[in-house]
């Protein structure tokens, strides 16, 4: 790609342009073409980390820059440090005014180097460089040994490389000033040389001599740990200019040894030291300036945190000491809970640090702690939760731990994330776990992500066979124990909800022998209005369905729906769902296949239980539309239809206003309502509660001057 008529870009946006294409994934061997435009889009601080760009398009795209700064860490394509050094110094301009380079976790390469101009193309060509950071890379002695002749060279970063010998170092002694030389496992130096090799390095303010020998054989690194141990308690005059260093992970530390240290050193601002057992030593409270890494406090694991996002051992190590931590916490820490998230982030791929992070979080959102954190952190975390579920799907505890933090109403309810995928995964999940405990939270999180969905997510998810069978063996397995408990009912709400409106999940639910478990459920739990509820609230979903309403014609169904119906020690919530199967399935004469004289029961029935019913002042029902009461409403229906209609639009009207206004003028039951209410023939019951809707919504009008169609409520 390239720019046919570049705009010439302030030199910061084009920098900030080419920062945002690779975060977004969106930079690669195509995309990279439009900074070829090096005249409009004058890049000085490059970023192309992570990446896919290959050694052709960097040195056509990139290098023909004046970059001051690049970052090529863990770029994929084929590119190497050789080919990235080697097109910087093609640069005449390049080779001086690049300062900081970044080539972490990428193959080096050297081999391949060809020389430029009779002179070799190594390190030691980018003569401006400052700051160079070559971790996790196929770094030899040999290229050290080139590195370390850079004349302004300040900061060095050899972390996890093959080096086995430091003294390169000796050439800019008097220049480097930040030495990282994280896990060297190669390196063969005695305690003695590694010392004079430091105490030569008279300009060093931070020195990171860290390791990560948990899982390895205590012998490993033990003469850096000697190293470490004589550096402590060795004179000031060795690194005189060291205010920052970093022996996390090194053994055979003393308390003596560090106490020694910090007491010398008295402009010291940082010690590394976690995993080494001395982060509790007394003399490190004594220094209110002086930031530490450890486990003796949560302050030293958030400096951990913050300080090693990038090494997996650490982070890890942190991870479980904070969990330790907050088992009991009691109070909000949202900072806290961004550290976990973020580590989490840092590392994708590791299931240590998911398995821990995970029981973090829950422990840091449990209870009503999460309702104090901030939405957009919440947001964030829920969704590094679902990523954690999907990228370990056969870990039983990292799935147990994000199914405990997800199951809270508050982060449900109010905190935005894909309820979709979520939906999908927790499914998926309780699909091979019967535990009790955790299936209950399990269907309720279902429940409740369901209840969320936007009308096209509630269809897609529908129309999955195996979501319904799971649910509906749910169902199953408590009806056949006669057991009534918060799984049996989050179980019924979700296939309640998956089917309004949704004509394929009622079908499925139907060829899954639905029908014939809710029929033996409706008998079973005849004194459990709420249970009965949420059982008639689905078949009154099914009703609403034309070409499914044959499957509801059975006289003994419709006889026992009838009964609840006139049964006036019934909950009006439960004989309020009767009444809408029996009024749908009444309203088409002309597909009716059952007894002509139980159909004029029903309608009879329906007009005389309906006018007995009290206002309800609970919100019991909420519809994702009204178009399924327009056939109810025709002047031509039933009275029995037609009140219940309008008795069930007043209800949730009356509930809920400023909603459902807005839907009966858009849906056009304004009008229906209307017609209905000036027919010669409409009953005066049905009058009444016509003109009452028809103020409601007049009175909301006049308040309002709009309509307000909010985000649909759904069945509880």
């Amino acid at each position: 790609m390239s720019l046919i008529c570049a705009p010439l870009f302030p030199q910061e946006m084009a920098d900030q342009l080419l920062h945002k294409m690779a975060t977004k994934g969106m930079l690669n061997d195509t995309t990279v073409g439009i900074f070829r435009n090096c005249e409009e889009l004058r890049l000085r601080r490059a970023s192309i980390r992570c990446c896919q760009v290959s050694a052709e398009a960097f040195r056509l795209a990139l290098c023909p820059h004046r970059l001051q700064e690049l970052d090529a860490s863990f770029v994929s394509g084929g590119l190497t440090g050789a080919n990235i050094v080697s097109g910087l110094a093609s640069n005449p301009e390049c080779r001086s005014s690049l300062q900081r380079l970044s080539l972490s976790g990428l193959l080096l390469d050297w081999g391949s180097l060809e020389e430029d101009g009779g002179v070799c193309v190594g390190f030691s060509s980018l003569q401006g460089l400052r700051t160079l950071n070559l971790a996790n890379t196929d770094l030899n002695d040999g290229v050290l040994e080139d590195i370390c002749t850079l004349p302004h060279l300040e900061s060095l970063d050899i972390s996890c490389t093959a080096i086995s010998k430091l003294t390169a170092l000796l050439q800019c002694k008097n220049t480097l000033r930040s030495l990282i030389a994280h896990r060297l496992r190669q390196l063969d130096m005695s305690p003695g040389q590694l010392l004079f090799v430091f105490s030569q390095l008279n300009a060093l303010r931070h020195l990171d001599f860290s390791d990560d020998h948990f899982a390895v054989d205590d012998s490993d690194g033990r003469d850096g740990d000697e190293t470490v141990r004589q550096l402590l308690e060795g004179s000031p005059q060795v690194l005189p200019a060291v205010i920052s260093l970093d022996i996390s992970g090194r053994k055979r530390i003393t308390d003596a040894a560090i106490r020694f240290f910090v007491e010398s050193r008295s402009g010291l601002v940082f010690l590394g030291l976690l995993a080494t057992g001395v982060s509790s030593c007394d003399v490190l409270s004594t220094r209110k300036n002086l930031k530490v890494t450890g486990e003796a406090n949560e302050n030293q694991l958030c400096e951990a945190l913050r300080r090693y996002r990038d090494r997996e051992c650490f982070v890890r190590e942190a991870l479980v000491h904070l969990y330790n931590l907050t088992i009991d916490t009691d109070k909000p820490q949202p900072d806290v809970l961004k550290l976990v998230v973020s580590g989490m982030q840092s590392h994708p791929t590791s299931l240590h640090v998911h398995l821990v992070a995970t029981a973090c979080v829950f422990n840091l959102t449990t209870r009503d702690l999460a309702e104090s954190m901030p939405v957009g952190l919440l947001s964030s975390t829920v969704t590094q939760l679902l990523y954690s579920m999907k990228t370990f799907p056969n870990h039983q505890q990292v799935q147990k731990n994000c199914l405990l933090a997800l199951c809270s109403d508050y982060v449900l309810q109010d905190v935005p994330f894909d309820k979709y995928v979520a939906a999908m995964l927790v499914i998926n999940w309780l699909s091979s776990h019967e535990e009790p405990t955790l299936q209950r939270m399990a269907v309720a999180v279902i429940s409740i992500l369901v209840a969320k969905l936007s009308t096209e997510e509630t269809a897609q998810l529908s129309k999955d066979v195996f979501i319904m069978k799971q649910l509906l063996a749910i169902v199953q397995q408590k009806a056949m124990v006669g057991v009534v408990d918060s799984t049996l009912k989050f179980a019924l709400s979700a296939l309640w909800n998956l089917t309004d409106e949704m004509p394929t999940a009622s079908r499925n639910f139907i060829e899954c022998q639905g029908l014939e478990l809710y029929e033996e459920v409706l008998e079973s739990y005849y004194t459990e209005p709420s249970v009965q509820q949420k059982v008639l609230g689905l078949l009154n979903n099914i009703a609403e369905v034309e070409e499914l309403q044959s499957d509801l014609m059975e006289e003994d169904l419709l006889e026992h729906i009838l009964n609840l119906l006139q049964d006036s020690h019934v909950e009006v919530g439960v004989r309020y769902f009767a009444g809408g199967i029996l009024a749908h399935l009444t309203s088409r004469a002309e597909a009716w296949t059952l007894d002509d004289e139980l159909r004029s029961t029903i309608l009879k029935q329906l007009h005389d239980s309906i006018i007995t019913w009290s206002h309800l002042e609970r919100e019991m029902v909420s519809y994702r539309s009204f178009r399924p009461f327009c056939p109810l409403l025709q002047t031509c229906q039933p009275s029995g239809v037609q009140l219940w209609a309008v008795w069930a639009i007043h209800l949730v009207c009356s509930q809920n206003t400023s909603h459902y206004s807005g839907m009966l003028e858009k849906e056009g039951l304004t009008e229906l309502l209307k017609a209905l209410a000036a027919h010669p023939d409409t009953h005066s019951d049905i009058k009444g509660l016509t003109d009452s809707i028809l103020r409601l919504v007049e009175r909301h009008q006049s308040q309002t001057g709009a309509f307000n169609n909010q985000t649909e409520p759904r069945n509880s």
